[in-house]
């Protein structure tokens, strides 16, 4: 069964719906649900702490460049982060985070609305079962 989940920025009036992925990361991030955290933007890219102990090691597949949508875990900061659009790192309109990250899950629904969000504010993430 495909595990969902919620990313939730009340001050901005935004709930997400996403899916996560079949991999040891996503069953990671999955086991410490919910939790709350602070936002960080980096162009069109949010990262925010999570409350991973130990932090996880980069898999096999882990990659810079991302889809719009897209949810990576950051190993350097131990962070989740969600990719709408362009970072500084892009040459082009597509996302590409600082450095690879484990790509475990994406949002269902339209991760611009991202756009309306900015540093500081908090976020939860949940299950949604």
């Amino acid at each position: 069964m495909t595990k969902k989940i919620k990313i939730i920025i009340k001050s901005a009036k935004i709930e997400l719906n996403a899916e996560l992925y079949d991999t040891e990361t996503a069953k990671k991030v999955w086991e410490i649900l919910p939790f709350t955290s602070s936002i960080n933007t980096w162009g069109q890219e949010i990262y925010y702490d999570i409350p991973l102990s130990p932090k996880l090691s980069l898999e096999p597949d882990a990659r810079a460049n991302m889809e719009v949508g897209e949810i990576g875990y950051w190993d350097v900061g131990n962070c989740m982060c969600v990719f709408w659009g362009k970072t500084p790192a892009s040459s082009g309109d597509k996302p590409v985070a600082a450095s690879p990250v484990n790509v475990f899950g994406k949002v269902l629904d339209d991760a611009t609305v991202l756009d309306a969000v900015s540093g500081g504010q908090e976020i939860i993430v949940e299950k949604n079962e």
